[in-house]
Parts: structure tokens; sequence; C-alpha cells
């Protein structure tokens, strides 16, 4: 019968570790210390960690510090886990050791193990090939974890940009259809003077697109690394020149423009620019948020509420209420939303948290910052795929709420002044007549005229969009 573990022994003594896994004995005293939230690394961060070991093997090997044969079995492990291949063997709860240390480990081992046994040895033995002094070489937790974060950061980032890109373009589209759509403007959720639906949903894909700006200000600050800094930022156990070595190495291997950062203790130690953008998500958030109440009420009746839009059903909206639709997908926006806010808080937490030469709170604070990237970009992806872009507006009823709101009597400020303007809107709000119909009843403008200068109103002001 085949042993169903192996054991391993490090500073601490033995430990069993599953006979089948690729990972060894750190990992599985990490799998035993942290049962805490049962959620596994980000696929992005794994492969971003990955990443840096191809790129440190590459510079180590041009450094003359690890032989041709190693460093192509290191470099061949980790293009496997690129690739996404042995993602089931980075076993280490999201809550573990400050700084990452677990995940570092869990990295070295696995990378040791395949490229030992491509190199005819064992697992658990770590011949030729040692997961601290080969794998790790030229490295440490503390300059690793924090660069394969904001790696992963910049690998979310395009999606994101494109979620927010088709749900601006989606509003656009509706802003440029429904340009000419008269509705009543609503301030402090009362009446106001008229506008138009193009308006109203041009301005949210504009809103989106400032918010995109924001977010892709934030790439240029995550291609710094702090790689080659080791533990502290002094550089020690590297060999000359590695940190400009492993950058260009890994700027080859990502696509992105990796350069060092000019204080590599810094990089270790602040994590702002990990703050800024998870602030600019925040924002994104916010603005959605807001949005997504906007269509939410925009949408509300169908009988008793606005119901100036109309949003494609999707399921149906209650267990007891016959035919009742709800904007579900608004709903679920709004709640990924909150979950959004909530992680920018913790974020913030955890980038003050660090004290002197390292922050120890990283491997929370990436697991928020990518959570908060992901869920964002999903919700918006699904709201604007099922809900957004089937979007219809009865133009009737917008029509009808422009022509009946006791804003209107603003349009006469100029004509008869503020105070005689006010007098016609107090009218219409007690009799409930249209301020049409009081307007030319008192000889001041005969109805159809009014509807025009109702009409000019709402489309002043109209541009292309930019």
């Amino acid at each position: 019968m085949t042993a169903s573990v192996r054991m391993e022994q490090d500073s601490l003594g033995e430990f069993p570790v599953p006979a089948d896994a690729w990972y060894g004995i750190q990992t599985a005293r990490a799998v035993k210390n942290f049962p805490v939230s049962g959620r596994l690394p980000d696929r992005d961060f794994i492969i971003a960690h990955a990443r840096i070991k191809a790129a440190a093997a590459r510079a180590n090997l041009a450094a003359g510090w690890l032989d041709a044969r190693s460093a192509g079995a290191i470099e061949q492990a980790a293009t496997a886990i690129i690739d996404g291949k042995y993602h089931d063997q980075f076993v280490v709860d999201r809550f573990q050791a400050g700084a990452g240390t677990s995940h570092n480990m869990n990295t070295n081992e696995v990378i040791a193990n395949l490229a030992n046994v491509a190199l005819e040895g064992k697992k658990g033995e770590y011949r030729p090939v040692n997961p601290n002094d080969h794998v790790n070489m030229g490295q440490s937790t503390n300059d690793t974890i924090p660069a394969a974060i904001r790696l992963a950061a910049l690998a979310k980032l395009p999606r994101l940009l494109a979620a927010s890109d088709a749900m601006a373009t989606a509003f656009e589209q509706i802003g440029e259809r429904e340009a000419h759509t008269v509705k009543s403007g609503r301030t402090h959720l009362q009446d106001a003077v008229p506008t138009t639906i193009g308006r109203e949903f041009r301005a949210y894909g504009w809103t989106l697109r400032r918010c995109a700006a924001a977010l892709e200000a934030t790439h240029p600050l995550l291609c710094e690394t702090g790689l080659g800094g080791s533990a502290v930022g002094t550089g020690l156990n590297t060999s000359p020149g590695y940190a400009v070595r492993v950058a260009r190495e890994l700027a080859g291997l990502t696509g992105e423009p990796v350069r060092p950062a000019a204080d590599l203790s810094a990089q270790m130690q602040s994590m702002s620019d990990l703050m800024q953008l998870s602030g600019a998500v925040r924002a994104l958030a916010l603005e959605l948020t807001r949005i997504s109440n906007d269509l939410r009420l925009l949408a509300s009746g169908p009988r008793t509420g606005f119901a100036e839009i109309l949003l494609p059903p999707v399921q149906p909206g209650s267990s007891i209420m016959p035919g009742k639709v709800n904007p579900v997908m608004f709903e679920m926006l709004n709640q990924v939303c909150y979950q959004v806010i909530g992680q920018d808080t913790a974020v913030a937490l955890m980038v003050q948290a660090g004290q002197l030469e390292l922050n120890v709170m990283m491997p929370a604070l990436g697991s928020a910052l990518f959570d908060a990237m992901d869920w964002l970009t999903n919700a918006m992806t699904a709201a604007t795929d099922k809900n957004l872009r089937g979007l219809t507006v009865d133009r009737a009823r917008c029509r009808g709420y422009a022509h009946a709101s006791v804003g209107l009597a603003t349009l006469l400020n100029t004509a008869i002044g503020y105070a005689a303007a006010a007098e016609v809107a107090k009218e219409s709000q007690r009799s409930g007549r249209p301020v049409r119909d009081i307007v030319a009843e008192r000889g001041l403008m005969d109805a159809d005229r009014f509807e025009l200068l109702v009409e000019e109103a709402a489309l002043r002001g109209n541009i292309d969009k930019p």
C-alpha cells in the first residue's frame, strides 16, 4: 500500500506532508496553522508570484549565481504554474502569517519539487534544487509578496477598465438614442425644470469614464517594484545589478513596464500605491451605487412609480406576487458596491498598519483589493449585459411628466419675474392643472408656444458626445 504521507524536516523538526503533494513541509504547517476562511490564493496572484520566480531564476543565471540546469528547471516549473497548471497545490488560507511568508514558501516548495522531479530527483528531498537556496535566491517574502500583489493588480486592471468602458458605452448609446426624449428633471426628488433622458444617461457615461481615468492613473505606480531589496531594502544576498536585471526580466514576462522603485526600502514599508488604486476602485463603486439607485427609481412602478425606463426582466420578482419583476441586476450591483467600499476600508486600515521596515498585513490587504476589483468587474459586466443593453424608455410617460411638472413655471422667470412665476407654480400645485393651461388662461403665453418653450428648454445645451 502506498503511504498517504511523507515525512519532511525543517528547523522545527519533522512534519507529515501528503505523499502526492507538490508542496512541502512549510506549506503543510501553514495549512494546519491557518484554518481560517477556507479561501485559497487568488489566481492572478499565484501567476504573478510564479512570474517573479521565473524572472529571478533568469536574473540569477545571468549573474552566474545559479547554474543553467537548475535555472532551466525552475523556470520550466514556474512557467507551468503561469500557464494554469498546479494551482490546486497552492493551499494556504488567505489569512496567514504576516507579509505572506507561507505563500512564498508554498510557491518555493512547489517549484522546487517540480524542478527536482524534472531533473530525476524525488519530491520532498530538495536536491539538486532547494526551495530556499535556489528558488528563493536573491529574494525575500518581504519583496516578492508586495511585488506579486502589484503585478496581480496590474493583471486585473484591464478587465475592470473594460467592464467600465462597456457600461459607459451602453449609457452613451442610450443617451444618443434618447437625445430628444424630453422629461422632467428632479432635484431634491421634487419636480424641476425639463431635461432629456439623453442628457441624464450621457452624464452617467461621462462619470464612469472619469472614474476609469483615475484608475488608469495608478498604472505607472503599480509598475514600480521593490524586488532586489530583499529583507529590508538593503539588497542583502542579491547579486550585483539584480534589482535592475529582475525588473527587466519581469517586464518581458508580463508585457508591463516594470522597473525598480527609486527606494527599495520604501516599496516594502509603504503600500500607498495600492491605497490609491483601492481608492479609485472605491470612487467607482460610489458612483455606481448612485447610478444604480437612479435606475431603480426611474424603473419603479409599473403603475405607482416613475416607470420612465423599463429594465429587461431576468427572473420572476416575487414568490407570492404573480407577474412582479424587480430591478435585480442593479440591486445586485448595489450590494457589490457596498462590499467593495468595505474592502477599501480594510485596505486603508492595513496600509497604515505597517511598522518600521515592513507592512505585515499584505496577505489580507492583497486579498481585499483583489476581491474589490474582481467583484466590481463581474457585477458591472453582468448588469451591462443582462439589463442595461436591453433598457427601453417610455417616451410618452416621460413627456407627460415633463408637461405636468410644476417646475415648468421656472421658464416664465425671464418673462414675468420670479414672484409672478411662483404664483403660477402655486396655482398649478393647488389645482393640479398643468402650468401650460394656467399660462394660457392668464394670457401670458398661448399653450402651443409654451409647449415649444418646454421642448427648447429641455434640449438647451445639447452637445455631441466628446
